[in-house]
């Protein structure tokens, strides 16, 4: 089975994106799939919530994407079945230090050639971008084969997709034909109101994209999972959380068939 690599971006802080790729990594895993999370957000949110403290660590994607180092050297197995290629906070001197290189947007796709040449099989590379629309969301869109959106349903949060848009036009124009947006995941979701539902709506028609169901539900359940370091599939199995991200990662292997 070839690898699937999939973008999970919003340059909107704040909508559960590092939640999902822990959950979905958790739940392709669950389904006897090999999957590596990449962290490329600098606050190594991803990273700590998988249990691991940015603190500890003497090497990260940081050294992989600007310094050479391969992948194989970084990437640490995690309690939930997935594999991490981890971030520190050097990430942030990343953007600045890819800003005058040559093919900076080739920089996480190439990481990836050099892993699967190395021999490391992996049907899955979930990158979870930084909540911004710079260096390294870029270079992640131009790894990929798809972008998934997490959005939370409030208005002002979906008025960012138009912006992540445009860079997914940009980045098909000059540095990966091949992208296709997957679609808008639904998360913090509320059923009860009106608004919630009308937003999503609004989305789906507005920006002609898919909708990836099911949506993910509000529940505190997520918030205590990072404290434990392990996903809300480890913390909070039967929870309706928990059950959402399994039913949207089964609805991701029928897509990528």
């Amino acid at each position: 089975m070839t690898t699937t690599t999939l973008a999970i971006a919003n340059q909107k802080g704040g909508v559960a994106k590092t939640t999902t790729v822990a959950s979905l990594g958790a739940a392709l895993a669950e389904l006897g799939h090999r999957v590596l999370l990449v962290d490329l957000d600098p606050q190594a949110c991803l990273t700590f919530s998988l249990g691991i403290d940015p603190e500890d660590l003497e090497l990260s994607v940081h050294h992989v994407l600007t310094k050479g180092l391969d992948a194989s050297e970084v990437i640490i197995e995690t309690e939930d079945g997935v594999d991490l290629l981890p971030a520190t906070i050097e990430l942030a001197r990343a953007e600045a230090d890819l800003l005058t290189r040559t093919g900076r947007e080739h920089v996480i796709k190439g990481a990836m050639e050099d892993l699967a040449e190395s021999g490391a099989a992996y049907d899955w590379v979930l990158l979870d971008c930084p909540p911004s629309l710079g260096v390294l969301t870029v270079a992640a869109l131009t790894a990929a084969e798809g972008v998934l959106i997490p959005l939370q349903c409030e208005t002002l949060s979906h008025r960012g997709v138009g912006q992540l848009l445009d860079t997914v036009h940009d980045v098909r124009r000059f540095t990966n034909r091949g992208l296709e947006v997957w679609g808008v995941l639904p998360t913090l979701f509320d059923g009860r109101t009106n608004h919630a539902r009308k937003v999503l709506e609004t989305i789906s028609d507005t920006y002609d994209l898919d909708v990836v169901e099911p949506p993910i539900p509000k529940t505190i359940k997520f918030a205590e999972a990072p404290a434990a370091g392990r996903s809300i599939l480890a913390t909070s199995r039967s929870s309706k959380g928990a059950r959402a991200y399994r039913d949207v990662a089964v609805n991701l292997v029928e897509r990528r068939k």
